[in-house]
């Protein structure tokens, strides 16, 4: 069976293509995020998909005779937690506030920070450096954010939901993306399960931790046993964290951050036409432009 894996993995150009594939699922997971989030608290569906996407990887590791529990020491383990606790407590949690109060299409263009974080924090703590090229896309990227923080071109949006939920996003971008640089130059050398099993392990112990001292952590938890909300958190646990989080972190083992972060801002563009197709969003010249903008950018910054 790991012959067959590593045959596989020889594939050109597999980490680009791992990338596209997490830009794709994640894009429809968000949409049913969206829908969840209208009777779910984001803490409670974090640790919902948290929960459900570790199981699903447990059970492809029996399947599959995969060991989570290698021996590698402590530090790895540390660190993936850490990761977890960062990019999916924090960052997830983050993000799905964010997206209750923007919608996906506007969420999708505040996302767009993503790649310039990525970016910026690997120059800082793994050497590498911007071109002018970079600079001018992170420039577009903000020039988009800030375009659709203007009230007079989203009065369908409260001017305080407006403002919080960039500002939540931003923070959610900025986490998700220290999150995935602690561990880069980690992720060579461990096994990709793994470390997806560890990253939702550090996340789900902390969520656990939060639950637990929370004051109205019945109330939240209580839409967790509807069956009626099954119907679209199993399939966006199953698409974002299940297969999305693999794609992901493969995207980014297997071939330069800076690409797959380009990469996976085809999300941008995905998540704006489902969300005009399924969510009824508005498709306005102002969001267009932004979309654009956020696009052009997030791909200079990636690959400039």
């Amino acid at each position: 069976m790991n012959g067959f894996f590593e045959s596989w993995l020889r594939i050109p150009h597999i980490g680009e293509l791992f990338s596209v594939v997490a830009a794709l699922v994640w894009s429809f997971a968000v949409i049913l995020f969206r829908v969840s989030g209208r009777s779910v608290h984001p803490l409670a569906l974090n640790l919902f998909k948290n929960l459900f996407g570790a199981a699903l990887v447990v059970l492809t590791a029996a399947v599959f005779g995969l060991s989570l529990a290698p021996a590698l020491g402590a530090r790895p383990y540390l660190m993936m937690a850490a990761s977890g606790i960062l990019g999916i407590t924090i960052s997830d949690t983050l993000f799905l506030a964010s997206l209750n109060l923007l919608g996906a299409s506007l969420s999708a263009i505040v996302d767009c920070l993503y790649s310039p974080f990525i970016i910026g924090l690997s120059l800082l703590f793994l050497g590498e450096r911007m071109s002018a090229l970079q600079i001018f896309g992170v420039a577009l990227i903000i020039s988009a954010v800030l375009t659709i923080t203007q009230k007079k071109h989203e009065r369908a949006i409260p001017r305080r939901d407006l403002m919080l939920g960039t500002g939540l996003g931003i923070v959610s971008m900025l986490t998700m993306a220290a999150g995935i640089v602690m561990i880069k130059p980690l992720l060579a050398s461990v096994p990709l399960l793994w470390a997806v099993f560890m990253r939702l392990a550090g996340a789900t112990a902390s969520l656990a931790i939060v639950f637990a001292l929370h004051p109205r952590r019945a109330e939240l938890l209580r839409p967790l046993a509807r069956v009626e909300n099954w119907r679209t958190m199993a399939p966006a646990a199953f698409l974002g964290t299940y297969i999305g989080l693999q794609a992901w972190l493969a995207g980014m083992k297997y071939t330069f951050a800076s690409i797959a972060a380009a990469v996976n801002q085809l999300s941008t563009i995905f998540v704006f036409i489902l969300a005009a197709l399924f969510l009824k969003e508005r498709v306005t010249p102002w969001r267009t432009l932004a979309i654009g903008l956020a696009f052009l950018g997030a791909y200079l910054a990636a690959v400039g």
